[in-house]
C-alpha cells in the first residue's frame, strides 16, 4: 500500500509519500518569518498559497492514482495551519476516492522513529517547538510520563535566539554558538518530579546576554542546563519503567549535543539509543503518511464529518492496536 501524508501543524509544510518499507517522496516548503516568531495567520496563509504547488511537485514524481490512503496531521498544532491541511486532505481524498486518516502529530514522530530505527518498545523523548514530553507505551496507549510545564525546548531556544537578534529557526543557530562557548554560567535547573520548565531559563539567559556575557557562553550554558534536565527525566523514566531503549524524536532531536548526552546516559545504563535520520526528525509529511498507513492497516479511518482539527490532540487519546 502507498500513503500520502500532509503535515502543517506549525511553520513546517511538508508532503510525503511512503509505502510499508520506504519513503518514496518527501517535499518541503516551510514558512520562515521575516522577523520575530511564528504568526499563526501568516503561517496558514503561507500553507494555503504553497500547498497546491507542493502537491504538484509530489505528483510529478508519483502517479496520483497509485495513492491508496490520504493522511493528514489532525493535531496538536496551530488551528489556522491545521485547517488548511485538513481542507486539502479532505479534497484530495474525495477527488481520488481514497480513505482519509487523521493522524496525531506526536504519535507520528514516535512511530516514524520506531519504523526507521528498529526500536521496539522505547522510552521516547519528544522535543520540538510546541512539545517536550517523555513518552512510553503502556498497553494499548502511549502515556506521557513527564512533560514541560510551560514551553517546549524548541520554543525556548527560538526565544533566546530572537533575543540575540537571530532569525527563525533559532535552534540550529544556538547549537552552533554553543559549540564555541567556553564558560558556563549558572542557569535555573527546574525539574519537578518527571516534569520540567524552561521559561525561567529563557529569562535568565536573556539577562545574561543583556549584561554583556558573550552569546557563545550564554548558548553553551543554556544548552548544557536544558539538555541535562531532559536527560535526567529520560533516565528516570527508563529506571521506573524498566526499559532498555531510548528514542529521540522531534525537531530538536537534530541537536548533536543532546544526542551526545542521551547516548552517554544510555551507555552507562546498558540501554540502546536511537535517533531517526535527520530528514525525519523534524515535522515532515513522511511521518504522517507512514502513521496513517499503519493506522489504516489496523482498522482506522476518519470519516469526513469527523475530520475536524484538534489543536489540543493528546497522544494518549489514540488507542494503539499495533505492536
Amino acid at each position: 500500500m502507498i500513503a500520502l501524508g500532509i503535515e502543517g501543524t506549525a511553520w513546517s509544510l511538508s508532503v510525503g509519500v511512503v509505502d510499508e518499507e520506504n519513503v518514496i517522496v518527501l517535499e518541503n516548503d516551510p514558512y520562515i518569518p521575516k522577523e520575530g516568531g511564528i504568526h499563526p495567520r501568516e503561517a496558514s496563509q503561507h500553507h494555503s498559497e504553497k500547498l497546491p504547488s507542493l502537491l504538484s511537485r509530489v505528483f510529478e514524481k508519483v502517479d496520483k492514482n497509485s495513492i491508496d490512503i490520504v493522511a493528514f496531521s489532525q493535531g496538536p498544532g496551530m488551528g489556522p495551519c491545521l485547517r488548511v491541511v485538513a481542507t486539502a486532505a479532505r479534497l484530495l481524498a474525495v477527488k481520488l476516492k481514497k480513505p482519509l486518516v487523521g493522524v496525531n502529530h506526536c504519535l507520528a514522530h514516535v512511530e516514524v522513529g520506531r519504523w526507521k530505527t528498529g526500536a521496539k518498545n522505547p522510552v521516547s523523548l519528544y522535543v520540538s517547538g510546541g512539545n517536550s514530553q517523555v513518552i512510553a507505551r503502556r498497553g494499548k496507549r502511549y502515556r506521557v510520563f513527564g512533560e514541560t510545564l510551560d514551553i517546549g525546548i524548541g520554543n525556548a531556544l527560538d526565544k533566546l535566539a530572537r533575543h540575540m537578534g537571530l532569525r527563525h529557526p533559532g535552534g540550529p543557530k544556538i547549537e552552533e554558538l554553543a559549540k564555541k562557548g567556553k564558560n558556563y554560567h549558572f542557569m535555573p535547573y527546574v525539574v519537578k518530579g518527571m516534569d520540567f520548565s524552561f521559561s525561567g531559563m529563557v529569562t535568565a539567559a536573556q539577562k545574561l546576554y543583556d549584561s554583556g556575557v558573550a552569546r557563545e557562553d550564554v548558548a553553551f550554558s543554556f544548552q548544557e542546563t536544558a539538555f541535562a534536565m531532559l536527560t535526567e527525566v529520560t533516565e528516570r523514566a527508563l529506571a521506573y519503567l524498566d526499559l532498555d531503549e531510548v528514542l529521540l524524536v522531534g525537531g530538536v532531536a537534530a541537536n548533536r549535543r543532546l544526542q551526545e548526552m542521551l547516548r552517554k546516559m544510555c551507555e552507562d545504563r546498558g540501554a540502546k539509543f536511537y535517533v531517526p535520520p535527520r530528514e525525519l526528525v523534524g515535522d515532515n509529511g513522511a511521518m504522517i503518511a507512514y502513521t496513517g498507513l499503519l493506522m489504516y492497516r489496523h482498522g482506522y479511518q476518519t470519516p469526513i464529518e469527523k475530520s475536524y482539527v484538534r489543536p489540543d490532540f493528546r497522544i494518549e487519546d489514540v488507542e494503539v492496536n499495533w505492536d
